[in-house]
C-alpha cells in the first residue's frame, strides 16, 4: 500500500503532466500554420475494378506492395464503427484531437504501476502515426503525434478521420485497411459483419503481426474476446450477445482477394491509368461461373489448350461475362493472351447468316430440297467435314448438320459481298488478306474474326435481326450505337432460330432451350460454339493460343459442352426464344410453291413442261422496290394495297415475307393487306418457277 506522501507526489505529478499537456495543446495551435501535416487530399489506394452492381472483381496493390482499398463509412458495418470508437477513443466525437483526460489517466496508471496500463492515444493521434510512421517510441515522437492530431482535426471532419484510419490501419502482412482485411480473412466486404468479425477487426491494428489470425489464431481469439468484454462494459453489447460471439472460431486462413476478369481489368487500367475505381458491365456471379467452367474444361481438353468465353445481353450489347483464357497465370496455356480479341478462323459459325439471307430473298424455305454432292464452284471444291455427302437434303437438315456444299451453294446465290455488307451493318468487318475480295471460302471459315465479333453478330439473331455493339466498360470511350444494325430481316432471323434450336444437344448436356451453331477451323486449330436464347448470347472458343493443331478438336465435341455448361453455371434465367413474327412460318413440303420445292442455282429453272417458254420473266412494277407504304392507307377498313406485275406465265403465286397469299391468280394483279409496320418482302412466282421480289417499308 502506498504511503500518503507517495500518493500526494503521484497526484501532483499527474496534475502537472495534465497541465503541461494542456499548455502543449494550446501552443500547438500557434505552430499549426508553420508546420502543416503531410496530409494529401487523396490517399494512394489500390485501383479497383467493379462489376455492374459495384461488387469487387479485381484489385491492384499500391506501389509499396500493400493491399490498401479505399474505404468510406458507407462501406463499413455501423456496428464496427461503434465498437472501434468505444474501444479506442470513447470521447472521439467531442475532443479536438487530444483527449486530455485519457492522457492524464494513462500517466496516473503508468506512475502507479511502473508500466503502461492503457494508452491515451486518440484515433486522430493514431492516424497521425499512420501518416508519419516512426520506429522509435519517445516523448518527442509522442509530442509530435499530439501536434499532428490537432492539425488533422483542424483540417478533416470526424467522418474523414475515421475513413482514413479505416483505410490505413495495419491488419498483418501486406494488408492495410478494414476492407482488405475483411476480404482476406472473411471473404466478404465489411458492410455486414458478425459481432465476432467486427470485434476481431477492432483488435488487430494494435498488434497486427502478433494477432494475425492466419498465423496466430490463439492470440487473435484472445484479443477479440478482450474487445467483446470491453463492449459489454461500455454498454455497446449485451452479455448474452458477447457470449455468443465469443463462441465463434476466428478465421484461421488468409484468402486471396478477388482476381476475376483479369484481361478486362488490365485493359480498363491501361485505358484510364489515373482512375481508382473502374466499373464494368460484367456481373460478378456470371463472371465467376464462366471462369470456373473455362478452367475445368481446359483441364479436360488437355495441355496447352485454352478456353475463351463471352456472354452478352442481346438487347443492350452489354457483356455480362468474358473469359480471355482458361487461367491468366498459366504460362503453359499462354494465359496472358486475351483470346476473346484474337483473330481466328470461325469455321462454320457464319453459315446461319448465309441461310438467313437465302430465306430473306425468298430463295429457300426450311423444307426446300438442296443437293449435297461434290460440286465445282469455278475452281472451288468444298468438301464436308467428314468427307461424305448426304445427297438430297432439306435446307433445315443441311444447316443442322452443318453441311458445307449446300452452304456454299446458297452463298454463291446470295453473294459474298452482300453477306459481308450485312456484317458491316452489324458493326463487324471480317479480316481478309490485303487486297483480297470476299469469296466463297468465307462461308467455311476462310476469313478472320474474333470471338467478341462473332458474339456481336449473333446478338442480331437473338434480337430479331438487329445486332448490338458489344461493350464491357473497359473501352477507352463508349462505343457509339450502330446506325443500322440490321443483319437479317426479322422473319429470316426467326427461321434461323427455329432451325438451330432443333440441333441435338451434346451428350450429357443439361436441358436448355437454346439455338446454337458449332464450327471447327481447318486443321483442327479452333473449336467454336455460339448459342442464344431469347435474351442472352454465349460464345465459346477452344484451342491453342499459338494456333497449333489439336487432333480431335471440334466444335460439337469440344466447344458445345462448354456452351451448355456455361449457360447453366452463369446463373442467368433461361429466356424463351421469340415467337414467330407476323409473316413467318414453317411450311410443310407439300405446301411449298413449285419454285421452293427444290433449290436451283441462278439461271436454272425447275422443269415444268416440255414446251419452250416464250414469255419474259415476271417483274413487279407496283409497288416499286424500296417504296414506303403508309399503313394508314391500307389499315383495317381501308382498301388493301394493289400489287401489279408484268411478264411471266400464269398462274401466279404471291408471297409476303415468305407466306403465300390466299389465292393463286391468273391475272397480273393481286391485293395485299399488311399486318404491321416495318420492312416486308413481296415475291411473285410464275408457272415456270421464275420469281421476282421487291422490298418495301410499311409505316
Amino acid at each position: 500500500m502506498l504511503s500518503a506522501r507517495t500518493t500526494r507526489r503521484i497526484a501532483l505529478w499527474a496534475m502537472g503532466a495534465t497541465g503541461l499537456a494542456a499548455l502543449a495543446v494550446g501552443g500547438l495551435f500557434a505552430l499549426d500554420r508553420a508546420f502543416p501535416p503531410p496530409l494529401p487530399e487523396k490517399l494512394t489506394v489500390s485501383a479497383e475494378v467493379l462489376d455492374r452492381d459495384g461488387q469487387l472483381l479485381r484489385a491492384y496493390a499500391v506501389p509499396s506492395g500493400h493491399w490498401r482499398l479505399g474505404t468510406g463509412l458507407d462501406q463499413v458495418d455501423p456496428q464496427l464503427v461503434k465498437m472501434l470508437v468505444a474501444y479506442e477513443d470513447k470521447r472521439f466525437w467531442d475532443h479536438e484531437g487530444v483527449d486530455v483526460l485519457a492522457l492524464g489517466r494513462a500517466g496516473w496508471q503508468f506512475a502507479s504501476n511502473g508500466r503502461i496500463v492503457s494508452g491515451g492515444s486518440t484515433l486522430s493521434m493514431q492516424l497521425a502515426r499512420l501518416i508519419e510512421p516512426r520506429a522509435e517510441r519517445s516523448f518527442g515522437s509522442k509530442l509530435r503525434q499530439l501536434a499532428r492530431a490537432v492539425q488533422i482535426e483542424r483540417r478533416l471532419s470526424k467522418k474523414e478521420i475515421l475513413e482514413r484510419y479505416l483505410t490505413l490501419a495495419p491488419y498483418g502482412g501486406n494488408l492495410e485497411g478494414v476492407r482488405s482485411a475483411s476480404l482476406a480473412y472473411f471473404g466478404k466486404e465489411p458492410k455486414r459483419l458478425t459481432v465476432s468479425e467486427a470485434a476481431l477487426l477492432v483488435a488487430l491494428p494494435q498488434l497486427p503481426e502478433r494477432r494475425r489470425p492466419d498465423r496466430n489464431p490463439g492470440n487473435a481469439q484472445a484479443a477479440r474476446d478482450r474487445v467483446l468484454d470491453r463492449m459489454v462494459t461500455a454498454g455497446v453489447l449485451g452479455e448474452s450477445e458477447a457470449a455468443r460471439a465469443s463462441l465463434e472460431t476466428v478465421a484461421a486462413a488468409r484468402l486471396a482477394l478477388p482476381t476475376l476478369a483479369p484481361h478486362a481489368a488490365d485493359l480498363a487500367l491501361r485505358n484510364a491509368p489515373g482512375t481508382v475505381r473502374h466499373q464494368l458491365t460484367l456481373r460478378k456471379s456470371v463472371q465467376a461461373g464462366l471462369e470456373a467452367v473455362a478452367r475445368e474444361a481446359a483441364q479436360r481438353l488437355g495441355p496447352r489448350i485454352s478456353v475463351a468465353m463471352v456472354m452478352a445481353d442481346a438487347l443492350t450489347g452489354e457483356i455480362l461475362g468474358e473469359v480471355g483464357s482458361a487461367n491468366y497465370l498459366d504460362a503453359s496455356r499462354s494465359g496472358w493472351i486475351d483470346m476473346t480479341r484474337t483473330v481466328r478462323s470461325p469455321g462454320s459459325t457464319l453459315k446461319p447468316f448465309i441461310y438467313g439471307l437465302a430465306f430473306e430473298q425468298g430463295l429457300v424455305a426450311q423444307e426446300t430440297m438442296i443437293e449435297d454432292r461434290p460440286t465445282d464452284f469455278h475452281g472451288y471444291r468444298p468438301k464436308n467435314f467428314d468427307m461424305s455427302y448426304q445427297g438430297d437434303v432439306s435446307v433445315r437438315q443441311a444447316l443442322q448438320l452443318s453441311l458445307n456444299v449446300p452452304a456454299i451453294r446458297l452463298l454463291d446465290a446470295v453473294g459474298p459481298l452482300r453477306l459481308t455488307a450485312r456484317f458491316r451493318q452489324a458493326g463487324v468487318t471480317l479480316q481478309l488478306p490485303p487486297g483480297e475480295a470476299p469469296g466463297l471460302a468465307i462461308g467455311l471459315g476462310g476469313v478472320g474474326v474474333t470471338l467478341r465479333d462473332l458474339v456481336q453478330l449473333y446478338t442480331g439473331l437473338a434480337n430479331g435481326g438487329r445486332a448490338k455493339v458489344l461493350r464491357d466498360g473497359a473501352e477507352a470511350t463508349t462505343p457509339a450505337p450502330l446506325a443500322n444494325g440490321t443483319i437479317l430481316e426479322e422473319q429470316a432471323a426467326w427461321q434461323i432460330a427455329d432451325i438451330l434450336s432443333g440441333v441435338k444437344a451434346p451428350e450429357g448436356a443439361a436441358k436448355r432451350t437454346i439455338a446454337y451453331k458449332t464450327g471447327t477451323s481447318y486443321g483442327y486449330r479452333d473449336a467454336w460454339s455460339v448459342g442464344y436464347d431469347g435474351r442472352y448470347v454465349l460464345g465459346v472458343w477452344a484451342g491453342r493460343p499459338d494456333a497449333g493443331a489439336v487432333p480431335g478438336l471440334s466444335g460439337y465435341v469440344s466447344a458445345a459442352p462448354i456452351l451448355f455448361e456455361g449457360f447453366v453455371r452463369s446463373g442467368l434465367p433461361s429466356m424463351p426464344l421469340p415467337r414467330a413474327p407476323s409473316g413467318a412460318l414453317r411450311m410443310a413440303r407439300s405446301d411449298l410453291p413449285v419454285t421452293l420445292e427444290r433449290f436451283s442455282p441462278a439461271g436454272q429453272l425447275p422443269t415444268v413442261a416440255s414446251a419452250v417458254i416464250t414469255e419474259p420473266a415476271p417483274q413487279i412494277v407496283f409497288p416499286p422496290d424500296g417504296a414506303r407504304v403508309e399503313l394508314g392507307s391500307v389499315s383495317e377498313g381501308a382498301a388493301p394495297l394493289v400489287l401489279k406485275l408484268q411478264g411471266g406465265r400464269a398462274p401466279f403465286r404471291w408471297l409476303a415475307n415468305g407466306k403465300p397469299l390466299d389465292t393463286v391468280a391468273r391475272r397480273r394483279e393481286a391485293t395485299w393487306q399488311p399486318d404491321g409496320t416495318g420492312y416486308s418482302t413481296l415475291t411473285v412466282i410464275d408457272a415456270a418457277g421464275r420469281a421476282a421480289s421487291v422490298r418495301v417499308f410499311v409505316e
